[in-house]
Protein backbone atom coordinates (compact mmCIF):
# COMPACT_ATOMS: atom_id res chain seq x y z
CA UNK A 1 0.00 0.00 0.00
CA UNK A 2 1.33 3.79 -0.73
CA UNK A 3 0.94 6.30 1.81
CA UNK A 4 3.15 9.20 3.51
CA UNK A 5 4.53 8.94 6.47
CA UNK A 6 3.01 11.04 9.47
CA UNK A 7 5.85 12.89 11.01
CA UNK A 8 6.40 13.29 14.79
CA UNK A 9 4.70 16.54 16.49
CA UNK A 10 8.34 17.62 16.81
CA UNK A 11 8.92 17.74 13.36
CA UNK A 12 5.70 19.96 13.40
CA UNK A 13 6.89 22.29 14.88
CA UNK A 14 6.73 25.20 12.16
CA UNK A 15 2.78 24.50 11.86
CA UNK A 16 1.87 24.28 15.62
CA UNK A 17 4.53 27.99 15.52
CA UNK A 18 1.86 28.94 13.09
CA UNK A 19 -0.73 28.35 14.46
CA UNK A 20 0.48 29.88 17.95
CA UNK A 21 1.33 33.49 15.62
CA UNK A 22 -1.86 33.52 14.91
CA UNK A 23 -3.39 33.15 18.58
CA UNK A 24 -0.65 35.27 20.43
CA UNK A 25 2.11 37.16 17.62
CA UNK A 26 5.06 35.36 19.39
CA UNK A 27 7.81 33.92 17.68
CA UNK A 28 8.43 30.72 19.87
CA UNK A 29 6.95 27.62 20.38
CA UNK A 30 6.49 26.23 23.54
CA UNK A 31 7.63 22.25 22.68
CA UNK A 32 8.11 21.36 26.10
CA UNK A 33 8.99 22.53 29.79
CA UNK A 34 12.17 24.28 29.29
CA UNK A 35 12.29 24.65 25.88
CA UNK A 36 11.86 26.60 22.90
CA UNK A 37 11.88 26.63 19.11
CA UNK A 38 12.00 29.36 17.05
CA UNK A 39 10.69 29.51 13.35
CA UNK A 40 13.68 31.26 12.46
CA UNK A 41 15.43 28.06 13.73
CA UNK A 42 13.76 25.67 12.81
CA UNK A 43 13.18 26.96 8.98
CA UNK A 44 17.12 27.46 8.80
CA UNK A 45 17.67 24.14 7.50
CA UNK A 46 17.07 22.41 4.83
CA UNK A 47 15.57 19.22 6.70
CA UNK A 48 13.55 22.09 8.97
CA UNK A 49 12.06 23.15 5.58
CA UNK A 50 11.46 20.09 4.42
CA UNK A 51 9.98 18.74 7.65
CA UNK A 52 7.78 22.20 7.23
CA UNK A 53 6.97 21.31 3.61
CA UNK A 54 6.00 17.91 4.93
CA UNK A 55 3.91 19.53 7.16
CA UNK A 56 1.93 21.86 4.63
CA UNK A 57 1.15 18.71 2.52
CA UNK A 58 -0.47 16.99 5.08
CA UNK A 59 -2.34 20.08 6.59
CA UNK A 60 -3.56 20.25 2.76
CA UNK A 61 -4.54 16.67 2.06
CA UNK A 62 -6.81 16.50 6.27
CA UNK A 63 -8.40 20.35 4.93
CA UNK A 64 -9.59 18.58 1.41
CA UNK A 65 -10.91 14.98 3.13
CA UNK A 66 -13.68 16.85 5.61
CA UNK A 67 -17.15 15.59 4.96
CA UNK A 68 -17.86 19.26 4.30
CA UNK A 69 -15.54 20.09 1.60
CA UNK A 70 -15.56 16.37 -0.25
CA UNK A 71 -18.83 16.25 -0.51
CA UNK A 72 -19.99 19.79 -1.40
CA UNK A 73 -19.93 20.24 -5.58
CA UNK A 74 -21.83 17.07 -5.57
CA UNK A 75 -24.15 17.36 -2.90
CA UNK A 76 -25.01 20.92 -3.81
CA UNK A 77 -25.24 20.15 -7.60
CA UNK A 78 -27.20 16.89 -7.27
CA UNK A 79 -25.17 14.26 -7.41
CA UNK A 80 -25.44 12.87 -4.36
CA UNK A 81 -27.69 11.77 -1.97
CA UNK A 82 -28.36 10.35 1.81
CA UNK A 83 -27.91 6.80 2.81
CA UNK A 84 -30.54 5.77 5.11
CA UNK A 85 -29.48 5.61 9.01
CA UNK A 86 -27.13 2.17 10.23
CA UNK A 87 -27.74 2.78 14.05
CA UNK A 88 -29.45 0.07 15.76
CA UNK A 89 -32.13 2.92 17.81
CA UNK A 90 -34.73 4.41 16.28
CA UNK A 91 -32.95 6.10 14.13
CA UNK A 92 -32.07 2.69 11.62
CA UNK A 93 -33.74 3.70 8.42
CA UNK A 94 -33.86 7.33 9.11
CA UNK A 95 -32.79 9.46 5.83
CA UNK A 96 -31.78 12.61 7.54
CA UNK A 97 -29.29 14.89 6.81
CA UNK A 98 -25.43 15.01 8.14
CA UNK A 99 -24.76 17.36 10.74
CA UNK A 100 -21.53 18.78 8.85
CA UNK A 101 -23.50 19.66 5.79
CA UNK A 102 -26.70 20.50 6.69
CA UNK A 103 -26.68 24.10 6.88
CA UNK A 104 -25.23 24.13 3.31
CA UNK A 105 -27.25 21.69 1.78
CA UNK A 106 -30.43 23.94 2.27
CA UNK A 107 -28.42 26.89 0.52
CA UNK A 108 -28.26 28.54 3.87
CA UNK A 109 -25.31 28.08 5.49
CA UNK A 110 -24.81 30.61 8.54
CA UNK A 111 -22.01 32.78 8.95
CA UNK A 112 -21.90 32.02 13.02
CA UNK A 113 -21.22 28.38 12.61
CA UNK A 114 -20.51 28.10 8.53
CA UNK A 115 -20.59 24.17 7.71
CA UNK A 116 -17.20 25.01 6.07
CA UNK A 117 -15.59 27.69 9.33
CA UNK A 118 -12.13 25.09 9.61
CA UNK A 119 -12.05 24.98 5.82
CA UNK A 120 -11.83 28.48 5.70
CA UNK A 121 -9.88 28.83 8.72
CA UNK A 122 -7.33 26.10 7.56
CA UNK A 123 -6.95 27.27 4.21
CA UNK A 124 -5.21 30.35 5.39
CA UNK A 125 -3.29 28.64 7.63
CA UNK A 126 -2.02 26.48 5.02
CA UNK A 127 -1.07 29.74 2.75
CA UNK A 128 0.64 31.04 6.23
CA UNK A 129 2.98 27.49 6.10
CA UNK A 130 3.52 27.90 2.55
CA UNK A 131 4.83 31.47 2.96
CA UNK A 132 6.75 30.93 5.56
CA UNK A 133 8.70 27.93 3.40
CA UNK A 134 9.03 30.85 0.58
CA UNK A 135 10.20 33.43 3.25
CA UNK A 136 12.81 31.18 4.54
CA UNK A 137 14.21 29.42 1.66
CA UNK A 138 16.18 31.56 -0.05
CA UNK A 139 18.32 31.53 2.85
CA UNK A 140 19.20 28.07 3.22
CA UNK A 141 22.97 27.77 3.21
CA UNK A 142 22.76 24.07 3.24
CA UNK A 143 20.37 23.56 -0.26
CA UNK A 144 21.36 23.93 -3.56
CA UNK A 145 19.87 26.43 -5.84
CA UNK A 146 17.69 23.14 -7.60
CA UNK A 147 17.05 22.27 -4.37
CA UNK A 148 15.56 25.79 -3.54
CA UNK A 149 13.77 26.21 -6.30
CA UNK A 150 11.81 23.06 -6.47
CA UNK A 151 11.23 24.09 -2.70
CA UNK A 152 9.60 27.79 -3.98
CA UNK A 153 7.82 26.28 -6.64
CA UNK A 154 5.76 23.42 -4.42
CA UNK A 155 5.16 25.88 -1.92
CA UNK A 156 4.08 28.55 -4.73
CA UNK A 157 1.61 25.83 -6.48
CA UNK A 158 -0.29 25.04 -2.82
CA UNK A 159 -0.51 28.72 -2.46
CA UNK A 160 -2.61 29.17 -5.55
CA UNK A 161 -3.99 25.98 -5.24
CA UNK A 162 -5.42 26.85 -1.41
CA UNK A 163 -6.46 30.15 -2.86
CA UNK A 164 -8.33 28.95 -5.73
CA UNK A 165 -10.23 26.48 -4.07
CA UNK A 166 -11.30 29.30 -1.42
CA UNK A 167 -12.00 31.83 -4.32
CA UNK A 168 -14.25 28.46 -5.96
CA UNK A 169 -16.77 28.56 -2.97
CA UNK A 170 -16.40 32.21 -1.00
CA UNK A 171 -16.71 34.17 -4.23
CA UNK A 172 -19.10 34.48 -7.49
CA UNK A 173 -17.37 32.64 -10.66
CA UNK A 174 -14.88 34.78 -12.95
CA UNK A 175 -18.23 35.87 -15.17
CA UNK A 176 -20.88 36.58 -12.44
CA UNK A 177 -19.76 40.32 -13.53
CA UNK A 178 -18.73 41.61 -16.65
CA UNK A 179 -14.82 42.53 -15.69
CA UNK A 180 -14.74 40.14 -12.69
CA UNK A 181 -15.12 42.84 -10.54
CA UNK A 182 -17.36 41.68 -7.91
CA UNK A 183 -15.67 40.40 -4.47
CA UNK A 184 -12.75 38.26 -4.30
CA UNK A 185 -10.78 36.85 -1.50
CA UNK A 186 -7.79 37.95 0.54
CA UNK A 187 -5.15 36.81 -1.03
CA UNK A 188 -2.43 36.24 1.20
CA UNK A 189 1.56 36.38 0.12
CA UNK A 190 3.34 37.20 3.13
CA UNK A 191 3.37 35.19 6.57
CA UNK A 192 2.20 36.68 9.39
CA UNK A 193 5.33 36.56 10.76
CA UNK A 194 5.54 40.31 9.44
CA UNK A 195 3.20 41.19 11.71
CA UNK A 196 -0.93 40.68 11.65
CA UNK A 197 -2.36 42.15 8.56
CA UNK A 198 -5.65 43.15 7.59
CA UNK A 199 -6.15 43.24 4.27
CA UNK A 200 -9.82 43.83 2.40
CA UNK A 201 -11.02 41.53 -0.30
CA UNK A 202 -9.45 41.63 -3.92
CA UNK A 203 -11.58 41.73 -7.01
CA UNK A 204 -12.28 38.00 -8.07
CA UNK A 205 -10.00 39.74 -11.69
CA UNK A 206 -7.33 40.32 -9.08
CA UNK A 207 -7.71 36.92 -7.38
CA UNK A 208 -7.34 35.36 -10.64
CA UNK A 209 -4.19 37.33 -11.52
CA UNK A 210 -2.66 36.48 -8.60
CA UNK A 211 -3.63 32.83 -8.69
CA UNK A 212 -2.41 32.57 -11.91
CA UNK A 213 1.19 34.81 -11.53
CA UNK A 214 2.13 32.37 -8.32
CA UNK A 215 1.77 28.84 -10.98
CA UNK A 216 3.49 30.40 -13.68
CA UNK A 217 6.31 31.50 -11.19
CA UNK A 218 6.27 27.73 -10.14
CA UNK A 219 6.54 26.57 -13.56
CA UNK A 220 9.58 28.47 -14.04
CA UNK A 221 11.12 27.08 -11.05
CA UNK A 222 10.09 23.29 -10.99
CA UNK A 223 13.33 21.35 -11.47
CA UNK A 224 12.20 17.66 -11.28
CA UNK A 225 13.80 17.19 -8.23
CA UNK A 226 12.62 14.58 -5.41
CA UNK A 227 12.89 16.21 -2.01
CA UNK A 228 9.98 14.49 -0.38
CA UNK A 229 9.62 10.82 0.61
CA UNK A 230 6.34 8.86 -0.58
CA UNK A 231 4.96 8.35 -4.07
CA UNK A 232 5.63 11.21 -6.38
CA UNK A 233 1.67 11.36 -7.54
CA UNK A 234 1.20 12.91 -3.99
CA UNK A 235 3.44 16.16 -4.29
CA UNK A 236 3.05 19.04 -6.55
CA UNK A 237 4.90 18.86 -9.14
CA UNK A 238 5.29 20.96 -13.08
CA UNK A 239 2.23 18.30 -14.57
CA UNK A 240 0.03 18.66 -12.13
CA UNK A 241 0.68 22.75 -11.85
CA UNK A 242 -0.52 22.69 -15.14
CA UNK A 243 -3.06 20.93 -14.84
CA UNK A 244 -3.89 23.31 -11.81
CA UNK A 245 -3.54 26.12 -14.54
CA UNK A 246 -5.94 24.83 -17.26
CA UNK A 247 -8.31 24.19 -14.67
CA UNK A 248 -7.97 28.17 -13.29
CA UNK A 249 -8.07 29.49 -16.80
CA UNK A 250 -11.32 27.54 -18.07
CA UNK A 251 -12.76 28.72 -14.92
CA UNK A 252 -11.66 32.04 -15.88
CA UNK A 253 -12.88 31.23 -19.22
CA UNK A 254 -10.04 32.69 -21.02
CA UNK A 255 -10.46 30.16 -23.77
CA UNK A 256 -6.98 30.06 -25.59
CA UNK A 257 -4.66 29.78 -22.70
CA UNK A 258 -7.17 26.86 -21.07
CA UNK A 259 -6.94 24.98 -24.69
CA UNK A 260 -3.05 25.66 -25.17
CA UNK A 261 -2.24 24.22 -21.22
CA UNK A 262 -4.91 21.47 -21.07
CA UNK A 263 -3.22 20.58 -25.01
CA UNK A 264 0.44 20.57 -23.25
CA UNK A 265 -0.65 18.48 -20.79
CA UNK A 266 -2.45 15.83 -23.10
CA UNK A 267 0.69 15.73 -25.38
CA UNK A 268 3.63 16.61 -23.00
CA UNK A 269 3.19 14.86 -19.49
CA UNK A 270 4.17 11.49 -20.32
CA UNK A 271 0.70 10.04 -18.70
CA UNK A 272 -1.74 8.11 -20.26
CA UNK A 273 -5.62 7.61 -20.36
CA UNK A 274 -6.71 4.47 -18.90
CA UNK A 275 -8.20 2.15 -21.16
CA UNK A 276 -11.58 0.81 -21.16
CA UNK A 277 -10.89 -2.72 -20.57
CA UNK A 278 -8.93 -1.45 -17.29
CA UNK A 279 -11.34 1.55 -16.21
CA UNK A 280 -13.27 -0.31 -13.70
CA UNK A 281 -10.44 -2.49 -12.16
CA UNK A 282 -8.27 0.60 -11.83
CA UNK A 283 -10.97 2.56 -9.86
CA UNK A 284 -11.83 -0.43 -7.99
CA UNK A 285 -7.67 -0.65 -6.60
CA UNK A 286 -8.19 -0.23 -2.40
CA UNK A 287 -5.40 1.74 -1.69
CA UNK A 288 -3.16 3.05 -5.29
CA UNK A 289 -4.84 5.79 -7.50
CA UNK A 290 -5.54 5.16 -11.15
CA UNK A 291 -2.82 5.69 -13.44
CA UNK A 292 -3.75 8.57 -15.16
CA UNK A 293 -3.60 10.17 -12.02
CA UNK A 294 -1.55 13.94 -11.66
CA UNK A 295 -2.32 14.28 -8.05
CA UNK A 296 -3.79 12.60 -5.14
CA UNK A 297 -3.70 13.73 -1.79
CA UNK A 298 -2.47 10.05 0.30
CA UNK A 299 -3.77 9.60 3.15
CA UNK A 300 -0.91 9.58 5.73
CA UNK A 301 0.14 5.74 7.78
CA UNK A 302 1.44 6.26 11.03
CA UNK A 303 4.71 4.17 12.82
CA UNK A 304 1.66 1.21 13.31
CA UNK A 305 0.76 1.49 10.07
CA UNK A 306 -3.12 3.23 11.01
CA UNK A 307 -4.48 5.66 8.94
CA UNK A 308 -6.17 8.84 9.81
CA UNK A 309 -9.22 7.79 7.68
CA UNK A 310 -10.53 8.41 3.83
CA UNK A 311 -12.87 9.29 1.70
CA UNK A 312 -14.36 5.31 2.05
CA UNK A 313 -15.78 6.67 5.20
CA UNK A 314 -18.44 8.59 3.34
CA UNK A 315 -18.67 6.88 0.09
CA UNK A 316 -17.95 3.16 1.00
CA UNK A 317 -19.88 0.24 0.92
CA UNK A 318 -18.28 -2.59 3.50
CA UNK A 319 -22.13 -4.57 4.12
CA UNK A 320 -25.31 -3.74 4.60
CA UNK A 321 -24.39 -2.26 8.53
CA UNK A 322 -21.64 -0.46 7.61
CA UNK A 323 -21.21 2.11 4.54
CA UNK A 324 -21.19 5.65 4.48
CA UNK A 325 -23.83 8.74 4.11
CA UNK A 326 -23.35 9.20 0.45
CA UNK A 327 -24.50 7.48 -2.18
CA UNK A 328 -25.51 8.45 -5.85
CA UNK A 329 -28.64 10.07 -6.88
CA UNK A 330 -30.66 9.07 -9.68
CA UNK A 331 -30.12 12.22 -11.30
CA UNK A 332 -27.08 11.36 -11.69
CA UNK A 333 -27.56 7.37 -12.24
CA UNK A 334 -29.84 7.45 -15.08
CA UNK A 335 -27.25 9.99 -16.92
CA UNK A 336 -25.79 6.75 -18.07
CA UNK A 337 -26.55 4.86 -20.92
CA UNK A 338 -26.95 0.94 -20.66
CA UNK A 339 -23.17 -0.10 -22.04
CA UNK A 340 -21.88 2.78 -20.42
CA UNK A 341 -19.09 1.04 -18.39
CA UNK A 342 -19.09 3.85 -15.57
CA UNK A 343 -22.23 2.77 -14.90
CA UNK A 344 -21.08 -0.54 -13.24
CA UNK A 345 -18.99 1.73 -10.68
CA UNK A 346 -22.23 2.16 -9.32
CA UNK A 347 -23.12 -0.83 -6.80
CA UNK A 348 -27.06 -1.08 -6.50
CA UNK A 349 -27.28 -2.27 -2.35
CA UNK A 350 -31.26 -2.71 -1.59
CA UNK A 351 -31.51 -1.23 2.33
CA UNK A 352 -34.66 -0.59 4.63
CA UNK A 353 -35.79 3.37 4.54
CA UNK A 354 -38.45 4.74 6.58
CA UNK A 355 -40.75 6.08 4.13
CA UNK A 356 -43.88 7.71 6.07
CA UNK A 357 -43.35 5.66 9.04
CA UNK A 358 -43.57 2.28 7.41
CA UNK A 359 -39.98 0.38 6.79
CA UNK A 360 -39.59 -0.20 3.04
CA UNK A 361 -36.35 -1.95 0.38
CA UNK A 362 -35.47 0.77 -1.53
CA UNK A 363 -31.78 0.96 -3.67
CA UNK A 364 -28.88 2.69 -3.13
CA UNK A 365 -26.10 2.93 -5.53
CA UNK A 366 -22.68 3.22 -3.81
CA UNK A 367 -19.47 3.94 -6.15
CA UNK A 368 -16.62 2.13 -6.42
CA UNK A 369 -14.77 5.21 -7.09
CA UNK A 370 -13.43 5.33 -3.31
CA UNK A 371 -13.27 2.06 -1.34
CA UNK A 372 -10.40 0.83 0.93
CA UNK A 373 -8.62 3.51 1.63
CA UNK A 374 -8.61 6.10 -1.41
CA UNK A 375 -6.77 9.37 -1.19
CA UNK A 376 -8.33 13.26 -2.66
CA UNK A 377 -7.94 12.43 -6.46
CA UNK A 378 -6.96 16.55 -7.11
CA UNK A 379 -6.40 15.86 -10.59
CA UNK A 380 -6.28 13.36 -13.02
CA UNK A 381 -5.71 13.67 -17.29
CA UNK A 382 -9.29 12.74 -18.14
CA UNK A 383 -10.48 16.32 -16.76
CA UNK A 384 -7.70 17.92 -19.31
CA UNK A 385 -9.40 16.91 -22.57
CA UNK A 386 -12.91 17.84 -21.45
CA UNK A 387 -11.60 21.31 -20.20
CA UNK A 388 -9.87 21.23 -23.83
CA UNK A 389 -12.97 20.12 -25.23
CA UNK A 390 -14.43 23.41 -23.55
CA UNK A 391 -12.79 25.60 -24.73
CA UNK A 392 -12.27 24.31 -28.23
CA UNK A 393 -16.30 25.15 -28.15
CA UNK A 394 -15.58 28.82 -27.53
CA UNK A 395 -12.69 28.62 -29.98
CA UNK A 396 -15.11 27.99 -32.47
CA UNK A 397 -13.60 24.16 -33.34
CA UNK A 398 -16.12 21.89 -33.10
CA UNK A 399 -14.32 19.29 -34.49
CA UNK A 400 -11.77 19.09 -31.54
CA UNK A 401 -14.06 19.54 -29.18
CA UNK A 402 -16.40 16.71 -30.50
CA UNK A 403 -12.93 14.10 -30.51
CA UNK A 404 -12.52 15.05 -27.18
CA UNK A 405 -15.87 14.06 -25.87
CA UNK A 406 -15.60 11.11 -28.11
CA UNK A 407 -12.51 9.87 -26.56
CA UNK A 408 -14.01 9.87 -23.31
CA UNK A 409 -17.11 8.09 -24.67
CA UNK A 410 -15.40 5.80 -26.58
CA UNK A 411 -13.34 4.66 -23.19
CA UNK A 412 -16.48 4.42 -21.52
CA UNK A 413 -18.60 2.55 -24.16
CA UNK A 414 -20.79 5.12 -24.57
CA UNK A 415 -22.22 6.03 -28.19
CA UNK A 416 -20.42 8.66 -29.89
CA UNK A 417 -21.04 11.94 -30.72
CA UNK A 418 -22.19 12.56 -34.46
CA UNK A 419 -22.09 16.42 -34.70
CA UNK A 420 -25.45 17.78 -34.31
CA UNK A 421 -25.67 17.51 -30.95
CA UNK A 422 -25.69 20.81 -28.60
CA UNK A 423 -21.48 20.62 -28.16
CA UNK A 424 -21.62 23.31 -24.88
CA UNK A 425 -24.43 20.46 -23.14
CA UNK A 426 -22.36 17.56 -24.16
CA UNK A 427 -19.51 18.72 -22.33
CA UNK A 428 -21.36 19.89 -19.28
CA UNK A 429 -22.90 16.40 -18.86
CA UNK A 430 -19.44 14.51 -19.85
CA UNK A 431 -17.79 16.27 -17.33
CA UNK A 432 -21.09 15.66 -14.50
CA UNK A 433 -20.59 11.94 -15.57
CA UNK A 434 -16.78 11.52 -15.75
CA UNK A 435 -15.62 13.69 -12.98
CA UNK A 436 -18.64 12.62 -10.40
CA UNK A 437 -17.51 13.08 -6.59
CA UNK A 438 -14.25 14.48 -7.65
CA UNK A 439 -15.20 18.14 -6.56
CA UNK A 440 -16.06 19.44 -10.11
CA UNK A 441 -20.52 20.01 -10.50
CA UNK A 442 -21.50 22.47 -8.57
CA UNK A 443 -18.84 24.93 -9.69
CA UNK A 444 -19.71 24.05 -13.06
CA UNK A 445 -23.36 24.69 -13.10
CA UNK A 446 -22.49 28.30 -11.83
CA UNK A 447 -19.48 28.87 -14.26
CA UNK A 448 -22.48 27.84 -16.98
CA UNK A 449 -24.84 29.72 -15.31
CA UNK A 450 -27.19 27.07 -14.83
CA UNK A 451 -30.16 27.21 -12.12
CA UNK A 452 -29.53 23.56 -9.99
CA UNK A 453 -31.95 21.10 -9.82
CA UNK A 454 -32.16 18.42 -7.31
CA UNK A 455 -34.76 15.86 -7.63
CA UNK A 456 -34.19 11.91 -6.83
CA UNK A 457 -33.68 11.97 -2.40
CA UNK A 458 -33.69 15.53 -2.00
CA UNK A 459 -34.65 16.21 1.29
CA UNK A 460 -33.58 20.02 1.73
CA UNK A 461 -35.74 22.84 2.66
CA UNK A 462 -35.30 24.13 -1.00
CA UNK A 463 -33.88 21.48 -3.69
CA UNK A 464 -33.03 24.18 -6.29
CA UNK A 465 -31.26 27.09 -6.76
CA UNK A 466 -31.88 30.10 -9.79
CA UNK A 467 -28.29 31.65 -11.49
CA UNK A 468 -27.81 34.00 -10.16
CA UNK A 469 -28.22 33.97 -6.70
CA UNK A 470 -26.05 35.09 -3.59
CA UNK A 471 -26.46 31.54 -2.44
CA UNK A 472 -24.12 29.99 -4.80
CA UNK A 473 -21.98 30.65 -2.22
CA UNK A 474 -21.30 30.56 1.44
CA UNK A 475 -20.44 33.20 4.23
CA UNK A 476 -17.41 34.20 5.36
CA UNK A 477 -16.95 32.88 8.77
CA UNK A 478 -18.42 35.76 11.72
CA UNK A 479 -15.07 34.50 13.38
CA UNK A 480 -12.92 36.16 10.27
CA UNK A 481 -15.41 39.05 9.94
CA UNK A 482 -15.11 39.75 13.42
CA UNK A 483 -10.95 40.00 13.65
CA UNK A 484 -10.77 41.65 10.31
CA UNK A 485 -12.86 45.02 10.19
CA UNK A 486 -11.58 45.16 6.52
CA UNK A 487 -13.35 42.03 5.79
CA UNK A 488 -16.16 42.37 3.84
CA UNK A 489 -19.15 39.63 3.75
CA UNK A 490 -20.90 37.91 1.18
CA UNK A 491 -24.26 38.96 0.12
CA UNK A 492 -27.34 37.71 1.64
CA UNK A 493 -25.21 36.79 5.03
Amino acid sequence: MKYLKNSSPLKFAVILAVIFLLQSCSDFLEQEPGTQTSINEQLGTKQGVLQAMNGMYRSIEANVRTEAFTTYADLQGGNLKFAPGISTNTTVGQVTTPGNVVNLYSFDDLADKSNLAAFYSTSYNIINQANLILEFTDALTDASETEKNQIKAEALTARAYTHFLLSEIYSQNYGFTADASHLGIIYNNTSITNGLQYPARETVAATYTFIINDIKDALNLYANTVLSNGPAYSYFNKNNAKALLARVYLAKKDWKNAYDTADDIIKNSGVVLMSSADYLAQWQKPDAPVSEVLLEFSIPKDAEGAISGSLAAFFGYTSDSQYGKYTASKDLFDLYESTDIRKQLFKNHPLPTSVNLQKEILNYYFTDKFQGNPGYVAFRLSEQYLIRAEAAIELNNSSQATQDINTIRTRANAAVLKGNEDLKEAVFLERRKELCFEGHLFFDIARNKKDVSRNDGCIALSCSLTYPSPKFILPIPRSNINLNSNLKQNESY
